[in-house]
Formats: C-alpha cells, sequence, structure tokens
C-alpha cells in the first residue's frame, strides 16, 4: 500500500547515531522519512567514543568517513600497566583483515552525531526535537503511532516504523519484545584532563592494585574517558571522582598523577542483554533498542549503527518497489546472530578488563613478559583482538542472502566483507574503482565478460547497477577497469565470471560465466524484482535512471 501522499515512508523513533544512520541513508535512497526524539535537543555528553573499522567502511560508502577521520583520533594500540611497568604494548594487526582504516577512531559521540545531523539536513531531512513516541500498533500493511509534544497527541498512520530509541525503548516494549541477559558489575565513567604523560594513540589499561582504570583518549588534548572498574558507590560527585582517580592511577602508574575535575560522570550497570525478534509486522528495533553492551571494547555505537546500516537499504528497496517484502526476513536473520556473538565477546572483553581475579598482580607480569618475548605468538593474539573488535571479521556466511558457501572458495568468500587497504586502492585500479562504485547505493553486478550488461541494465538499473569489468574504463560509466586483475583475483572469481555485491559491501555471490537469464534468475531468488513487475511503484518513488541514481550517490 503506497504511503499517503504528504506522509513519511518510515517513522524512526530516536535521533541518536542508530537512528541518524537509518534516516541519512533512506533520504540517500530517496526514502521519504519523518525523524522524532523525546529529548529537547542534541545530546551534550558523549557515552560512544570509538568508531571502528567496519563502520568506517560503511561511512565510506556513505560519504562520511573523512569528515569523521578529520575530526576524530586514530588510536593503534593497547597498552597495559601494572605498579609503575609498561607491561606489554600490543599493536594492531590487519594482515588478513583489508580496511583503508586500520584503526580504531575516537571521536565524541556528540561529534559523530553533529556529522550526522548536517548530512541528514542536506538531504532534506530535519529532526522533530521534544517529540515521544508514546504508542504504536501495527496492524496490515500500517501501523499506528501515538506522539506527545508540549501537552498535545498527535496520531498518524505510516507504513513503517523503525524504535531506535534506545535500552528503554517505548516500540520495543509495545511490540511485547523483551532484552534477555544479565547485568553484573557497577562501573563509573568519568570525562577528565590527565596530566599522566601517556601516549595518546593507544588505550591504557591500569591495573591498580584491587581493580582497573581502562583509559580511552579523547580527541582534545589532555582529555581521557576514564572507566572505573572498581567503583563500589564511594561517592560519584566531582572531587570524590577526582580524588579516586588520581590515587588509583598514581598506584598503577608509579608516579603521581594530576587529575582535573570530571567534565562528566555515569555510574552504571554492565549490561548484556539482546531481544530474541528484531521485528513485528512493519515495526523494526535497532541498537540499544534490540541490543545492550558492555563498553568494555566499544562495541554498542558501532553496532547499532551496522543494524541500522543493515537495515536500510534493505527497507529503500522494499518501499520503492525494488523487491519483495520477504528481503525483510533477512535482518533479524543476519543481525540476531551478530548481536549473540557480540554478547559473547563483549562478556569476554568485561572480564579481560576488570582484572578482578587476586592473582592476576603476580600472574599478569609473567603471562605477558613470555608474550612479549614471542613476536609470532604476539602478532596472532593481535590479530585474534582486532578480528574481534574491528567488526571486519564479522560475516553473513549463514544468511539467506548469501548463496555458494560450501567449500573453501578461492579469494573473498560470499558472506564476507568486500573491502582493500589504501596500499591496494592506490596501487590497483580496479580496487581503486572497485571503492568509488561501492559509494553507489545500489547493489553491484561485476561482469568479467559482457554477459548481458545492457539487458540486466535495463531491467534492474533502479536496484543494480551492472558494470562489466574491462582493462580500460570505458566513456559510458558501464564498465569498471581492472587492468592488472588484481580485482578479480582479489575476489577470486574465474575468468569470464561474475560477482555479485550488496549495498552494504557484503559478496553476496560469485560464479563462473553465466547469462542474462541466468543472472536474472540469481537476482530474483534475492528477492529482487524487474523494472516492469515493482508493485506500487512510482516516478516519485524510482530512480529517475541509472546514470542520475549514481551522480546522486554521496561520494567523499
Amino acid at each position: 500500500m503506497p504511503p499517503e501522499a504528504d506522509g513519511p515512508d518510515v517513522l524512526i523513533a530516536g535521533a541518536g547515531p542508530v537512528g541518524l544512520t537509518l534516516a541519512h541513508e533512506l533520504a540517500r535512497r530517496r526514502v521519504r522519512v519523518r525523524v522524532i526524539d523525546r529529548a529537547d535537543g542534541p545530546a551534550t555528553t558523549s557515552r560512544a567514543l570509538a568508531v571502528h573499522p567496519r563502520t568506517l567502511e560503511a561511512c565510506h560508502q556513505m560519504g562520511l568517513a573523512d569528515a569523521l577521520v578529520a575530526r576524530g583520533r586514530p588510536v593503534t594500540h593497547f597498552t597495559v600497566h601494572l605498579r609503575g611497568r609498561e607491561l606489554i604494548r600490543f599493536d594492531t594487526n590487519y594482515d588478513r583483515l583489508p580496511t583503508a582504516y586500520p584503526f580504531s577512531l575516537m571521536l565524541d559521540q556528540v561529534r559523530t552525531e553533529e556529522i550526522l545531523r548536517e548530512r541528514l539536513a542536506a538531504l532534506g531531512a530535519g529532526i522533530e526535537w521534544g517529540v515521544e513516541l508514546a504508542d504504536c500498533i501495527p496492524a496490515g500493511e500500517r501501523v499506528t503511532a501515538e506522539l506527545h509534544r508540549a501537552g498535545r497527541t498527535e496520531r498518524i498512520t505510516v507504513p513503517w516504523l523503525v524504535g531506535a530509541d534506545g535500552s528503554r525503548s517505548t516500540v520495543r516494549e509495545r511490540l511485547g519484545l523483551r532484552l534477555v541477559g544479565d547485568a553484573t558489575r557497577t562501573w563509573l565513567n568519568a570525562d577528565v584532563v590527565l596530566d599522566a604523560g601517556l601516549s595518546p594513540d593507544s588505550n591504557h589499561l591500569v591495573h591498580t592494585g584491587s581493580g582497573t582504570v581502562l583509559l580511552v583518549p579523547f580527541p582534545d588534548p589532555g582529555k581521557w574517558r576514564a572507566v572505573d572498574t572498581e567503583y563500589a558507590g564511594q561517592g560519584a560527585g566531582p572531587e570524590a571522582v577526582r580524588r579516586r582517580l588520581a590515587d588509583a592511577l598514581s598506584r598503577g602508574l608509579g608516579h603521581p598523577v594530576a587529575v582535573s575535575d570530571p567534565t562528566w560522570v555515569s555510574v552504571f550497570r554492565v549490561q548484556q542483554r539482546m531481544i530474541t525478534a528484531m521485528r513485528s509486522g512493519r515495526c523494526f528495533v535497532a541498537g540499544d533498542a534490540a541490543h545492550v553492551h558492555s563498553p568494555a571494547s566499544g562495541q554498542g555505537m558501532n553496532t547499532g549503527m551496522q543494524d541500522a546500516y543493515n537495515l536500510a537499504w534493505k527497507l529503500a528497496d522494499v518501499v520503492r518497489g525494488h523487491a519483495r517484502e520477504a528481503l525483510l526476513d533477512s535482518y533479524a536473520a543476519e543481525r540476531l546472530p551478530v548481536g549473540g556473538r557480540l554478547l559473547s565477546s563483549t562478556r569476554t572483553a568485561t572480564a579481560l578488563v576488570a582484572l578482578r581475579n587476586v592473582v592476576a598482580p603476580v600472574a599478569m607480569p609473567v603471562g605477558l613478559s613470555v608474550l612479549k618475548a614471542a613476536r609470532p605468538l604476539k602478532r596472532r593474539v593481535e590479530h585474534r583482538i582486532m578480528s574481534g573488535m574491528s567488526g571486519l571479521a564479522l560475516h553473513y556466511a549463514d544468511s539467506p542472502l548469501t548463496y555458494g558457501t560450501a567449500g573453501r572458495a578461492a579469494g573473498v568468500r560470499p558472506g564476507h566483507l568486500v573491502a582493500c587497504t589504501e596500499r591496494d586502492a592506490v596501487r590497483h585500479p580496479g580496487h581503486r574503482a572497485l571503492r568509488k562504485a561501492l559509494t553507489d547505493p545500489r547493489w553491484l553486478l561485476l561482469l568479467f565478460a559482457d554477459a548481458g550488461a545492457a539487458e540486466l541494465t535495463l531491467r534492474y538499473g533502479r536496484a543494480v547497477q551492472v558494470r562489466t569489468v574491462v582493462p580500460h574504463e570505458g566513456e559510458d560509466g558501464r564498465t569498471l577497469a581492472d587492468p592488472d586483475d588484481a580485482l578479480r583475483q582479489t575476489l577470486g572469481v574465474p575468468p569470464g565470471g561474475w560477482a555479485l555485491i550488496r549495498p552494504d559491501g557484503y559478496l553476496a555471490a560469485k560464479g563462473r560465466r553465466a547469462g542474462a537469464t541466468a543472472l536474472a534468475a540469481r537476482l530474483d531468488a534475492l528477492h529482487l524484482l524487474p523494472e516492469n513487475t515493482a508493485p506500487g511503484a512510482t516516478d516519485s518513488t524510482s530512480w529517475t535512471a541509472p546514470d542520475d541514481a549514481h551522480r546522486g550517490a554521496t561520494t567523499e
């Protein structure tokens, strides 16, 4: 059913990083959005700091990565301290995790949201502050929402609703979705300026004798987020926090540490919870509304933004008549397992950061000294850390949208992220061209032989950019140059074969040479619709032409 003439296609509750990411990606695909938030205005304090490589790869496709990197601080180390000794300094190891962003970017959540709001406004979408979603009732092909604003009530009916409204989500509550998990320790966050002589390109875990303090650098010189894992209700006033941190850090670092009065303090229960469903009818939840993680590895905001990025292109394809509604079943099928794996990894990270074991001060120096001396072993540990923290190792191999996963395929395996290093993008024209092509919001079908490209473009061009890979770039924008064959070999595509990459950069399928009919069948199996069969599609909700869609894509 088409939306009301002047109404939104999608109502988004929540204007944090998750809701803003979703709104941006829907608006970039010309889907009409309405974004509301119960707060009076944008947040002025930051819960999250880290933007990890997988999220930065997504932000590159969105056209935001350069702006984020320019304002943030790259961190490439993790240093452990005990009784004035630097026990070990872990480096990054992305050798088997190709990315153009081999670091964690430390950037205040406030600034990340600011960049998202600015880009969303440039796409013609704003935010309605002080508007609370009080109720939502899905019914068939519509959702009725009750909104409260300054004592007034508004009831609207929309085709789709997404709850990005945080851990106390009204949408989740009204849909009867329940968070399952536990809440264990109580920790304290404090934003302070330190005079401690610590390298700002590293996170620092300082063992204080009875617990730990994790220090994470802000982009601002001298400013740190201190995560106090031994807080036990000793008082959260500014002076009490300052004194306790100064004493603890001085013990752990072995010299006096000057600590400023905190500009922000938060006492919180470390929670590990998630829901068992992310959709009810025409309603979805994303981010903290669907899962709550420990802050130990900085995954909460990143996972939420990746939820939104995953949902946005699928919802846009359905709203715009490019795909059947069955495509949306893959949202929960893909993101629920990710949430489950992250609960396990963040639970482990929480235990490692806290280091509450009484033998840790004795055993830790011995174990880390051995690890430090055995460089190959240390590199393997560093790779494992990066695999868990960066998000690059997360995959959709078991997704209903992934084909051809049997055996160990050469090159990039179906369901895995397609990315490259900055060095590869400079050295190999094919990688560079692919990186640019992925900023187009459509699916990408690469043909390593001209196998019906014109016919497929005519039938699917509004949803799929079809590019024939050739030795030299053509002038019509329908080809992609791979003169040294590096791209084909990296993807592991047979000569004359093909590869299909999803709008979020994951490889959906690849194969040997195939004609237009066989490839159209593959697109149909992924719920994509040819032009003349798109249900409810109108001129106002379709790309005016594939070329125009490509020009309209935001690029860096």
